[in-house]
């Protein structure tokens, strides 16, 4: 299975293209428009998420609300677009009109101008890399988020901390706190599978190892910079006997692998804990270059978010589900749902013996 993600921040529409899906998936548009409303939701949001209403627009591979087993392509349209056509505009349009070159520390602007060659404009490289690209992935995810529901599998995100802070009252001073600084904070989320079957990934294949390929896609999303698997971090200050969970007749009563040993599913829930770095644009600024007269300055400020990590836990949650039901579909095969579905039985009766 593999996902093509398309569109800038300002431009017409962003685009999906899933290509692998089997057949048969049953889709709920209202449940995918709720993980899209979803995204642009929690506290700390900025001014762009009140002129978007993110809505998906099946454009092939789904008939009468079912997959087909050809591609599956989807646009969400930028209603901001309208606004910017002048500077966007696939043939007429002028983003010098819309230059930044206060180029902001923490962000692609920099790297991408001169991998690129885009002189003295970072605008086409922030169009591309802003956030705003993750409305695709939370499309696709809610896509596939109906064929993992359908197969007894769920996923669900919760925020652990924003700013060092746990309890929610708090975090939410932080964030205004925050706010009237010019300032952005990050923070960490936890997500967790359920009804995951044994044996899903490999041991065999590096590249197919089920934590190697969450961590790519977790990682993948943006201001995402560390993934970690279970106990995670902890695992250093341990000893192999506190470390690893022993197994009885009946399972195991401890989770420190956090569902996954030797790349490979183990039955048990699947924990993942995502730290987000705070979003690089403030509107205080930092210290950084000007590109086009090459002395020092402020960096710009764009329209942006001052903490966005309960809206990045969507992004995470719905980059697990594209990355478990493309693994399901390495392990198990079929070309339907039907045969995807019989297979994954058969396996959970096994584990039960």
């Amino acid at each position: 299975m593999k996902l093509i993600t398309a569109g800038e921040s300002h431009g017409k529409t962003l685009v999906g293209v899933i290509e692998g899906l089997p057949s048969g998936i049953i889709l709920s548009q209202e449940k995918i428009n709720a993980r899209l409303a979803s995204r642009q939701q929690g506290y700390g949001r900025g001014g762009r998420m009140k002129i978007e209403t993110d809505k998906i627009d099946i454009l092939s591979g789904v008939i009468g609300g079912s997959t087909i087993g050809s591609p599956l392509s989807f646009a969400i349209e930028n209603k901001d677009y309208q606004n910017w056509t002048k500077y966007m505009d696939a043939w007429t349009g002028d983003v010098s009109e819309k230059s930044l070159t206060a180029v902001r520390p923490g962000h692609a602007d920099l790297t991408g101008v001169i991998k690129y060659g885009f002189g003295d404009n970072a605008r086409p490289v922030l169009e591309r890399a802003s956030a705003r690209e993750s409305a695709t992935r939370v499309g696709a995810g809610a896509i596939c988020e109906c064929a993992l529901n359908s197969l007894g599998i769920e996923i669900f995100g919760e925020v652990l901390s924003i700013g060092g802070e746990t309890e929610e009252t708090a975090r939410r001073t932080l964030i205004d706190e925050a706010r009237k600084a010019g300032d952005t904070l990050g923070g960490k989320c936890r997500i967790t599978v359920k009804g995951m079957p044994v044996g899903v990934g490999s041991y065999v294949h590096f590249e197919r190892k089920l934590d190697a390929v969450l961590a790519m896609n977790l990682m993948s999303v943006q201001s995402v910079k560390a993934v970690e698997v279970g106990l995670g971090t902890e695992f250093a200050c341990l000893k192999g006997s506190q470390a690893h969970d022993e197994i009885f007749p009946d399972g195991r009563k401890t989770n420190n692998a956090g569902g996954i040993e030797g790349g490979m599913s183990n039955g048990e829930d699947i924990l993942l804990t995502v730290t987000f770095k705070p979003i690089p644009t403030l509107m205080k600024g930092l210290r950084t270059i000007d590109l086009k007269s090459g002395q020092p300055c402020i960096s710009a400020s764009e329209r942006s978010d001052c903490c966005a990590v309960e809206a990045a836990t969507v992004v995470a949650e719905m980059a697990v589900a594209y990355a478990i039901l493309a693994e399901l579909i390495n392990t198990f095969g079929g070309d339907t749902m039907t045969e995807l579905s019989d297979r994954i039985e058969k396996r959970r009766k096994y584990e039960l013996g």
